[in-house]
């Protein structure tokens, strides 16, 4: 469900020009070019666009892809998912479930103990680090 309610004029303002073309267009950024692809910092990734916690460093893993890789999220009820039709491909989707930004693609192939692969997009996170 849905809690954040903003205007595309606010969504706007509030998000880099890139923010907003991954978080509220479904874009994707380049490989091996966002801002946490290869970062090792312990800490919370957190939705750009809302502030919601979406996944722990723990679970962050080198899947080779040049994206930010999670095998699980942060609870059961951070991430959203739908089924993504585009680009000739069927794919699922991950959302964050409090605004809807878009947050990249969840694929059966990452390690265990869950199997999964979150592969997200830098720009649609934001790393709070562990205190030291």
């Amino acid at each position: 469900m849905t809690d954040v309610k903003k205007t595309d004029a606010e969504w706007r303002e509030e998000l880099t020009p890139e923010q907003y073309a991954v978080c509220r267009c479904g874009g994707t950024e380049a490989p091996f070019t966002g801002e946490y692809w290869d970062t090792k910092t312990p800490g919370t990734y957190h939705c750009a666009g809302c502030g919601a916690p979406l996944f722990s460093s723990d679970t962050k893993y080198e899947s080779g892809s040049g994206w930010p890789s999670f095998w699980d999220a942060i609870d059961e009820n951070a991430v959203a998912e739908k089924t993504d039709t585009s680009h000739g491909m069927v794919r699922t989707e991950i959302l964050c479930a409090k605004c809807d930004s878009h947050l990249g693609h969840v694929f059966p192939d990452g390690p265990q103990p869950t199997g999964f692969r979150y592969c997200t997009n830098s720009a649609s996170l934001k790393l709070e680090p562990h205190d030291k």
